[in-house]
Formats: structure tokens, C-alpha cells, sequence
């Protein structure tokens, strides 16, 4: 079975020459890496051309383009029926290309969904990835998986339409994974296919993917995700607006009753430890599960913002 490899990149020079390594060292080798560079102002490209004298698999485009064209122009040139990709800021472990693809030995199965280790070193940090990605220990049969970690057919890629090129360096692949699992394809999950993945360090990074996110699952107005059901995001964001509202609204009542207060303190403290014990029985250390409190507060207001901002937008792909 034949497999390209597809890349997208921009700015990556302090990654892209261990990325490539490990590719090339992978225990099932690929037969093409095809990386196409989105107009870098860094080393990226010089790096990747020293890379190609000395492996002819290699093939390199530079064109400026957006994330998703990017994508959509790596698979369009693979000459391969099999499609891996992750991203550049991702590191792949040695088994990653083989336990990705081998679901694809039953032809039912069109798209397999690798994992991720996020690399999380500070407890603020690893609060962040709880919010960021799906941890380890929430990982189940309805995952559905980013382009960190990714492998699908050919064929589905253009059942699907490729990746939706309207979207600006946001959400391509959460609008490709539903048009995928509307086709009705067949997906594995692969777990144990593993990609390291350094995430955000800072909060302003974290909170406007979660912004961004939360604004393009509005645009695409996917209020019933099949996998997620009642947890379908645009779903939670509603309910969290309203949250939000009914905790506004007890503050206003007060003023004519000020022993209402002690309903929104009490919801206030009961809703941080919440947040709080889901993030510490994840991690198990308090340090995390405090810094938990904090981000669950500010990224509620960044997917509330998001979505306000989406939902006013026209529907794209």
C-alpha cells in the first residue's frame, strides 16, 4: 500500500528538519512526502531544499496560499490513493505512519484518526490543553481527528470536495471531518498513532483558537454533529450564553432583593469547582486544576465571542 505524505507549512524553520527526519525514519516508510509552503519568510524552504538532494521523495511547492488551499494543493499533487498528513509544528513518533494506515487493509474503512500527545510542561499549560484538544483520557469511538494526525483515501477527499478554501487558516478540518461522517465513510481510530504536538504557551494564543474556533463552527451553522450529538459545539455555546444570561440576570434581581446574592455566589463557587475537578482528576495535581478555574472562565468568553461573531456570518465552503 502506497502512501504520500502531505505537509502544509508557513514559518516552520524550527521544525521542519526534525519533522522530515522523522518522517524519513519512520518504520513504515513513506513513498512520497509532498509539502507544499504557504510563502515563508523563514529558512523553511532552504532547510526543506537541502532535505530534497538528499532524498528524491521529497517534492516542494511554494506558493502563497491559505492552510487549506495549501492542504488541498499537497493532495491534488500526490500521486498516491493513500493520504497521510500532520502539521509542521507536530512531531510524529517512528510508528506513526504505520499504525495510521493499516486500518486501510479493510476497504470499508476511508479515513483513520490518529492521536496526539500534547507537550505540556507548566501546570498553565496543561490546563490549556485540557481546553485546547482531547486529552487521553476522553479519547472514545466518536473522535474525530484534526490534520495533526490524519489519513484518508483519495477518493473520499474528492467526495468530500477537499478542504473547504473559503475558510481563513481556521477550522478546515472540522468542516472536512463533517462533510466526511455526512457521506457516511467508514473511520478507524488509531490511538496508538501518535504525533507530539507543541501546544500555545501563552493564554492570548489559547483563547483566540478557542475564539476561532467556536467562530467557524457558527459560520458553518453545524448545530447537530452526529458524533457529538447534544455536545455538538454550537450546542454548548448556546447553552453557555445563557449561563451566563440567567447568572446576569439573579445579579440584577438583587438590587431589589439582596439576599438573592447568595444564589450567584453560590453558583459561581460550585461552577469554579467544577471546573477546577474536571481538570485535576485529568492531570491529578491541584496546581492544574487552579489554573483550570481561570481558563474555564476566559475561554467561556471566547467561545461566547466567537459564536455571537459566526453566527451573524454566511454560510462557506
Amino acid at each position: 500500500m502506497k502512501t504520500s505524505v502531505c505537509l502544509t507549512l508557513y514559518n516552520e524553520e524550527s521544525s521542519i528538519n526534525d519533522l522530515i527526519k522523522t518522517l524519513l525514519n519512520q518504520t513504515s516508510k513513506p513513498d512520497e512526502i509532498v509539502i507544499v509552503d504557504g510563502g515563508s519568510s523563514d529558512k523553511t524552504v532552504s532547510v526543506i531544499r537541502h532535505w530534497q538532494k538528499k532524498d528524491k521523495r521529497i517534492k516542494l511547492l511554494v506558493q502563497k496560499c491559505t492552510r487549506a488551499e495549501g492542504r488541498n494543493l499537497s493532495v491534488e499533487l500526490a500521486k498516491n490513493e493513500v493520504i497521510a498528513i500532520t502539521d509542521g509544528d507536530c512531531i510524529p513518533d517512528k510508528n506513526w505512519l504505520k499504525r495510521i494506515t493499516s486500518p486501510f487493509i479493510h476497504q470499508e474503512i476511508d479515513m483513520v484518526a490518529g492521536f496526539y500527545k500534547m507537550l505540556a510542561n507548566t501546570p498553565k499549560e496543561k490546563a490549556m490543553s485540557y481546553f485546547l484538544a482531547v486529552t487521553p483520557k476522553r479519547f472514545n469511538e466518536n473522535f474525530l481527528p484534526s490534520t495533526r494526525s490524519i489519513a484518508f483515501r483519495k477518493t473520499l477527499w474528492e467526495k468530500v470536495g477537499g478542504f473547504p478554501e473559503a475558510l481563513d487558516n481556521s477550522a478546515e478540518d472540522t468542516d472536512f471531518n463533517y462533510e466526511v461522517v455526512k457521506l457516511g465513510a467508514g473511520i478507524a481510530r488509531a490511538k496508538n498513532a501518535i504525533v507530539n504536538w507543541k501546544i500555545p504557551t501563552d493564554l492570548k494564543t489559547a483563547i483566540k483558537k478557542f475564539y476561532d474556533y467556536a467562530k467557524w463552527d457558527a459560520t458553518k451553522k453545524i448545530w447537530w454533529q452526529p458524533s457529538h450529538r447534544f455536545k455538538s459545539h454550537n450546542i454548548k455555546a448556546v447553552l453557555k450564553i445563557f449561563r451566563y444570561l440567567l447568572f446576569t440576570g439573579l445579579l440584577v434581581l438583587t438590587f431589589k432583593a439582596p439576599l438573592i446574592l447568595l444564589l450567584p455566589i453560590l453558583l459561581l463557587i460550585l461552577y469554579s469547582y467544577w471546573a477546577y475537578r474536571k481538570v485535576y482528576l485529568e492531570f491529578e495535581d491541584w496546581r492544574v486544576g487552579v489554573w483550570g478555574i481561570l481558563i474555564q472562565y476566559l475561554s467561556d468568553f471566547a467561545v461566547m465571542g466567537g459564536f455571537l461573531k459566526g453566527i451573524r456570518n454566511k454560510n462557506i465552503r
